[in-house]
């Protein structure tokens, strides 16, 4: 025992070292250098963020000091040196640093070319109203538990009810022991996006996030190369990115001085220094390794960067680019490293885990937040119900009240005599005269019956996970709508590296989508070619009660572009479809693609290139028409794009691609078509967003088919010498047609188009188009084809060649493929000849032309109906 009379403790020196350095550890790890999953952010920066939410410092009230801030932060909830702090606040105030910045700065808070901040007595900062909307909204709403501060005088946060992936947005980068943090940040919509698609399909593929969230997206914009680098860093959690600024070679001169080039650079690298970029250039052209530089020059501005290095005369501004790339920070590597704490646990996160993490987070938020709100309001009402009962017993009230000997008295006999509570009880003796009157009284009914219907809907709120899920979707999208903004740097692939598209065959297939919206692929040779008028092969294995809705043909590098019924479009690759046998049902078209499961897709269009004169003709279901620029949806968002306007009970029905001089051929369930000019006069371009015009007048009892495009090339030999287009014309070409006998048409050229005729109950022929003259749209049309059976309706509508090959398909999905050349030629009055042999109850649904297979395919022998 020593002389102060403490006590020496032998202790092993290894063990000791062992936990103290752990806790050290665990404390860098936890307190200061890696971010929360949940908000994104590491504890100074949440600290700061909420002393200025303390401090009112929104985004409508004045700039205050950050002096001022930091002290607070200091004095409050950080207990280390004002340098780190306000270290951190100039950082969330730096648009070259964060994508979205947090803080709103004024004064001087340094520069690209690492410039250091003025002082914080000189600086002011307010928060960012995306920070207020984002971060700190319903914070006071017991979203989120409070711990004691370092002295137990305050409580702060543990974490900020987030409503964005802020981790993601604004990346984090940070060095623990024996552990590190580097997070590219990205584009706030593009993040909105990815959730709302793992909120709708929790089982989305890594590829499918992928597209929607196509990388990072740096403040400073430039490039990055290659997919590999972020396909790796999604997957993993680590992965390394190629960066690079944007340069391009310019001619330069004026002044008396010649032309000559130089290489002008307007974006840099994330996190690289513009003057340290200039001073390592001008080192190498000093030690020769770089040459053809004749001199560089800094001309940025508040305009933009702009570094001009001017070239000389013999060089070659490629190569000179090229190493530019290559030995200066002009080309650099961000490497991913997406470590953050879990539960207080650091582990590495791949995107798809990330999304999990946040959205369990934003469900236990917005849980909590209704709990409270259900809390608050179930008081409130309580107190209404006080009201209530005083405001029927009004008089007895008052005398109780004026006869009691104190507050407290009356407060208890209240109680006592109407089975209030003591709060109750309070509220009655704190209610103002005014409340007396029949207004007030009325007033107190309303707010009552509007609590009871608020509480109703809070609790279904907590019955009802998918309604937590449709909060949190329309959190996200309001935020996305009020604060996105375009993305800035470009996702370019590196010369030599193969894309997905890269690794698969152009080759033809067929895609089936059935009314219940499952979807498969098929290679074309699947249905070698049968004879005219056989059962056709089984081509999926159908649902009870389910049916065919779409078939086509298509490359496995098209773009496929889906429109719903309600005149919205999707967009998906053909490639990206999984392929399937003739026996496999296919895959839901929900998981693929953002639509909801109450929305059916009523036409698909595969496009393989996006041409200037390329129009997409929309015909609804009520007749309205309409041609809009094929152009117009060559970027489809990830959630769909407006296709179409429609009056209320309308649906879109048919979309078929068409150019300026071509025309429209469009037919009726009883047999009627019309036949006119995709022109200016008769249709002229619209945007996306409107409506369109009348295109058939129909018989009451009567619906549109379809349509289908006749190419310009073959209008000549469509007009009338007469020009006649009438409807009188009209009806007497029916007239005529009613009591002409039928015909047959030899067919005199090969590579003329016909119309193909098919009825549901598997009769077809082939017309010659010269048949169906030009008429003026919104007309009754004339008479495309006889039925054989009362009953019978028409099917399909089609524009064939004589080489072209068809496939049929029933509604219990039974395909038969042969050449169009089989059906005869008849005119317009004749019924056709028998195409398919169908089952009882089966009729043909559909039917698409083919192009000629390059090689020989297989003739089938008839398959028997087993």
């Amino acid at each position: 025992m020593n002389t102060a009379g403490e006590r020496i403790i032998p202790t092993d020196l290894r063990n000791e070292m062992s936990r103290s350095y752990l806790e050290y550890a665990m404390s860098v790890i936890v307190g200061r250098a890696l971010p929360d999953a949940r908000d994104g952010l590491k504890p100074v920066h949440r600290r700061i963020l909420y002393a200025m939410h303390e401090l009112g410092l929104t985004a409508d009230r004045p700039f205050r000091k950050c002096a001022r801030v930091v002290g607070e932060v200091l004095g409050k909830y950080h207990p280390h040196g004002d340098t780190a702090v306000y270290d951190a606040l100039v950082r969330m105030a730096q648009d070259f640093s964060m994508r979205a910045p947090l803080i709103a700065g004024h004064g001087n808070f340094g520069s690209i070319d690492n410039d250091p901040p003025a002082a914080m007595r000189y600086t002011e900062c307010r928060l960012q109203q995306l920070t207020s909307d984002a971060l700190l909204r319903d914070i006071d709403a017991e979203t989120v538990d409070f711990i004691d501060n370092f002295d137990g005088s305050q409580q702060e946060p543990m974490v900020l009810p987030a409503r964005v992936p802020q981790l993601l947005l604004n990346g984090a980068a940070g060095i623990a022991v024996g552990m590190a943090t580097n997070i590219p940040p990205h584009n706030l919509g593009e993040l909105a996006d990815g959730l709302v698609a793992f909120i709708r399909n929790p089982e989305i593929s890594d590829e499918q996030l992928r597209r929607i969230i196509p990388g990072p997206d740096f403040p400073t914009g430039g490039k990055i190369l290659g997919i590999s680098g972020i396909r790796d860093a999604y997957t993993t959690g680590k992965g390394s990115i190629i960066m690079r600024g944007v340069a391009d070679i310019e001619t330069i001169g004026g002044s008396g001085r010649s032309d000559r080039d130089a290489i002008v650079i307007t974006e840099l690298p994330y996190q690289t220094n513009k003057a340290a970029l200039i001073e390592k250039i001008a080192d190498l052209v000093n030690d020769k390794q770089l040459e053809g530089i004749a001199d560089i020059r800094d001309e940025s501005d508040r305009e933009g960067l702009r570094i001009v290095i001017e070239l000389k005369r013999d060089a070659n501004p490629r190569v000179v680019l090229n190493n530019l790339y290559k030995h200066t920070p002009l080309q650099t590597n961000f490497g991913c490293n997406m470590l953050a704490l879990v539960d207080g646990d650091p582990q590495l996160l791949n995107l798809r885990q990330y999304l999990e993490v946040f959205l369990e987070f934003r469900v236990e938020t917005i849980t909590r937040r209704t709990r409270y709100e259900l809390r608050k309001a179930e008081e409130r009402d309580l107190i209404l119900q006080g009201l209530l009962v005083a405001l029927e017993h009004l008089d007895a009230v008052i005398a109780l009240i004026r006869h009691a000997e104190s507050p407290a008295a009356a407060r208890q006999e209240l109680v006592n005599n109407y089975g209030l509570t003591e709060t109750q009880a309070d509220a009655i003796l704190q209610m103002q005269l005014r409340r007396l009157t029949a207004l007030e009284t009325e007033k107190i009914q309303q707010e009552h019956e509007q609590l009871q219907a608020k509480i109703a809907d809070l609790q279904d709120i907590l019955a009802r996970r998918e309604r937590i899920l449709g909060l949190v979707e329309s959190e996200i999208e309001e935020i996305k709508a009020k604060h996105n903004t375009p993305r800035r740097t470009v996702i370019e692939k590196e010369e030599g590296e193969l894309d997905d598209i890269d690794l698969i065959a152009n080759e033809q297939s067929i895609v089936l989508l059935t009314e219940q919206g499952y979807i498969k692929r098929m290679p074309l040779n699947t249905f070698g070619t049968q004879s005219r008028a056989t059962r056709g092969k089984s081509a999926t294995n159908l649902k009870d009660s389910d049916s065919i809705a779409h078939f086509f043909n298509c490359r496995d590098h098209d773009g496929i572009l889906f429109f719903s019924e309600r005149g919205i479009v999707y967009s998906l690759r053909a490639y990206q479809i999984p392929m399937g046998s003739r026996a496999a049902r296919g895959v839901p078209l929900v998981q693929m693609l953002p639509i909801p499961r109450d929305e059916k897709i009523t036409s698909v269009i595969p496009v393989s290139d996006f041409t200037e004169d390329d129009y997409l003709v929309m015909l609804t279901k009520g007749g309205n028409i309409k041609r809009t620029a094929l152009s117009a949806f060559k970027n489809i968002r990830t959630n769909g794009l407006i296709a179409i306007s429609l009056e209320e009970e309308d649906q879109l029905r048919w979309v078929r691609r068409a150019r300026t001089d071509d025309s429209i051929l469009i037919g009726s369930r009883l047999g009627m078509a019309i036949h006119f000019q995709i022109n200016s006069e008769q249709l002229r371009p619209r945007g996306r967003v409107t409506r369109g015009v009348k295109a058939m007048n129909l018989q009451p009892d009567d619906e549109l088919v379809g349509m289908d495009i006749f190419p310009s090339s073959v209008i000549a030999g469509f007009l009338n010498a007469d020009g006649d287009s009438s409807d009188e014309a009209d009806a007497l070409e029916v007239e005529a047609a009613e009591t002409a006998p039928e015909e047959t048409v030899s067919e005199t050229d090969e590579e003329a188009p016909y119309v193909l005729a098919i009825t549901q109950q598997g009769y077809g022929k082939r017309i010659a188009g010269s048949q169906f003259r030009l008429q003026r749209r919104a007309g009754k049309g004339t008479i495309a084809t006889k039925f054989r059976k009362a009953n019978d309706r028409l099917a399909a509508l089609r524009i064939v060649k004589s080489a072209d090959e068809l496939m049929l398909i029933t509604h219990r999905g039974i395909i038969i493929r042969y050449s169009a050349g089989e059906i005869p030629t008849q005119s317009k009055q004749a019924t056709g000849v028998r195409v398919q042999r169908l089952d009882e109850d089966d009729f043909i649904v559909a039917v698409t032309p083919v192009p000629p297979m390059e090689m020989e395919a297989e003739t089938d022998a008839e398959e028997s109906p087993s």
